[in-house]
């Protein structure tokens, strides 16, 4: 049965150049022979879809005849337009297909895996993510922190040459300055011949005359960095803070990012409503109904007063302005105080008297 490209690799037809790689990709590292889980047959077949598909005039043959056209990929094959395809040039197919050699660039498949840079692009190192807890007055009006992490940082030592002080770099023997190295593998499907970065080299193409002592010609070496971070003011309990550079160090690259995520304590007193605060104040009835002055506490550890007005209804919210979280514009969001009315649950003989006597009034 003829092959369907785009069905083995899981993409649409109309997908890009980008989509293609990245499918292919993620499927190679799945399926690679090498791993536990590897698939040598399945591999094979994705390499071969993707050898089409990534090359345009390939994937444009393969478009105008389909899976005709795949089912006829190798010398001798069936088909409609029998052996040659009626003067269409398809030599480059015989190496992917019919030729049963595979070539693959790690450096280029795997590198945005392990934070490597393939095909051209920068590497980079691994981003770090750590949890902190901050008390809540901290999360209201900020507080600089420092972390102590344990991570690849750039050697102190050489400054991420490798090299050991005043020795030169010189070509790399193992992969003759090329930065990459190929393993070769044969296999009943065929030998297929990975190409990866020099691990002499971390694919540089130089490699230091003497070694540093202390990173051992990697650049990077891993140790203990104190990292100076500011939660802002206002900050919620789940929100991420990225510090760009910060993360792992990688020889030849840049360093990844550092990401903290801020975990704030509750509050014995207070609870987070967005920009305000709130808070509960038990009262007595006899105040609730003449009007009394409280004394409550603030989040900067302070105290305020605070009347409550004739007739204050048990739920009712007060609302003091400006002593909540500070948000843009250096405005502060206000403290609501929910009222809580405290009924006796037993009354005096002269109390319940004079409640009848209100109740005989109507109240």
């Amino acid at each position: 049965m003829a092959k369907d490209y785009y069905n083995i690799l899981g993409i649409d037809k109309k997908a890009t150049k980008d989509d293609i790689k990245k499918a292919f990709r993620k499927l190679a590292h799945q399926y690679h022979p090498d791993k536990k889980s590897g698939d040598e047959k399945k591999f094979k077949e994705i390499n071969e879809a993707y050898t089409v598909l990534s090359d345009d005039k390939k994937r444009s043959e393969y478009d105008m005849y389909g899976q005709t056209f795949a089912g006829g990929a190798g010398p001798g094959a069936g088909g409609p337009f029998g052996q040659g395809f009626g003067g269409f040039d398809f030599s480059g197919f015989q190496q992917g297909f019919g030729g049963g050699d595979f070539e693959f660039d790690l450096g280029d498949i795997f590198g945005d895996m392990f934070g490597g840079g393939g095909g051209g692009r920068q590497k980079r190192g691994r981003d770090i993510s750590v949890d902190i807890h901050v008390s809540f007055e901290e999360s209201v009006f900020g507080v600089e922190r420092k972390l102590l992490i344990t991570k690849l940082s750039t050697c102190a030592t050489c400054d991420g040459s490798g090299a050991k002080k005043g020795s030169a770099m010189k070509e790399c023997k193992t992969c003759g300055g090329k930065g990459k190295v190929h393993d070769t593998k044969r296999t009943i499907m065929g030998t297929f011949s990975i190409v990866r970065p020099c691990g002499e080299c971390a694919g540089k193409g130089k490699a230091p005359e003497h070694k540093c002592v202390d990173c051992h010609s990697a650049g990077v070496a891993r140790g203990q960095s104190e990292v100076r971070i500011m939660v802002p003011a206002g900050i919620e309990s789940g929100e991420v803070i990225r510090i760009a550079g910060k993360g792992e160090a990688v020889s030849g690259g840049v360093s990844g990012d550092l990401y903290i995520k801020v975990h704030v304590m509750p509050h014995k007193v207070f609870r987070r409503e967005g920009a305000n605060l709130s808070m509960d104040l038990d009262i007595k009835l006899s105040d609730a109904l003449l009007s009394a002055e409280y004394t409550i506490p603030t989040v900067e550890g302070k105290t305020e007063k605070v009347l409550i007005p004739e007739g204050t209804t048990h739920g009712e919210i007060l609302r003091m302005k400006g002593h909540g979280v500070p948000h843009q514009g250096g405005h502060r969001g206000d403290l609501l105080i929910r009222i809580a009315i405290k009924f006796p649950k037993k009354l005096s003989k002269h109390a319940r008297e004079m409640i009848e006597k209100l109740k005989g009034e109507g109240m």
